[in-house]
């Protein structure tokens, strides 16, 4: 977690899991390509606390990978963690996520109304759609695979969460499902042409960061236009 942020007050905090093997940390700290930056530096950088959370059977922790099912649990109890510290504005903790990392949240929008905005970058429909790779259940078993799926639980979504992908290569098709099966007013769905699965973070993540500061500041609530996500600078 980054540092206690200068002066009073509270502050609003984003918890971010990353792609590939999302139950475990790597290097967030060291400056990214622009090109692919998964550190979201964005948002610590305009002094919101974030949280790189390791889930279990990741690293060194305890249990074992279940691949987008028992790690919402992991998600919510860090986000219990994040509400607990004095410097922390529990009413503002915010969720993001890249690939795995985003099938990830957007499974945690399906199961919980706490967080004040959810960023889904990358997500799959179907958990299947990753051919078993972090998956770790039986794909042949429908259940197993259907409670990992966010597709088929968007009616639950009560938060405003905001699905991101680069038009020009990503898993856009899960994207335009996922938008197809969608008629909740709290999904919001944005393909950003010149972007791809991976240059979509650093640009898009640093117009959530304002947006971000902009709420605390009471300057309204997290929200987006296709346009300004188009023109976020390269």
């Amino acid at each position: 977690m980054t540092p206690h942020p200068a002066g009073g007050g509270r502050h609003p905090a984003i918890i971010w899991i990353s792609g590939g093997d999302s139950n475990s940390i790597g290097n967030f700290w060291d400056k990214a390509d622009p090109e692919n930056d998964q550190t979201a530096a964005a948002f610590r950088d305009a002094g919101i606390v974030t949280l790189y959370p390791s889930l279990r059977g990741g690293n060194d922790n305890p249990g074992y990978r279940e691949g987008f099912y028992g790690e919402v649990d992991d998600i919510l109890a860090a986000a219990d963690y994040l509400a607990a510290q004095e410097y922390v504005d529990p009413q503002r903790i915010y969720l993001g996520g890249h690939s795995t990392g985003g099938t990830l949240v957007l499974l945690t929008a399906e199961m919980s109304k706490r967080f004040r905005g959810i960023f889904a970058f990358g997500p799959v429909a179907e958990a299947s759609d990753y051919g078993g790779q972090f998956f770790y259940a039986d794909l042949n078993d429908a259940t197993e695979v259907k409670l990992r799926s966010p597709i088929h639980w968007l009616g639950s979504v009560t938060s405003p969460t905001f699905v991101f992908e680069g038009a020009d290569q990503g898993n856009g098709d899960s994207l335009d499902a996922l938008s197809a099966e969608s008629s909740n007013p709290q999904l919001h769905f944005y393909k950003v042409p010149g972007r791809t699965h991976f240059s979509i973070l650093a640009p898009v993540t640093a117009v959530i960061a304002r947006k971000i500061i902009g709420d605390a500041a009471g300057k309204g609530t997290v929200s987006f236009s296709q346009a300004e996500l188009n023109m976020a600078p390269r």
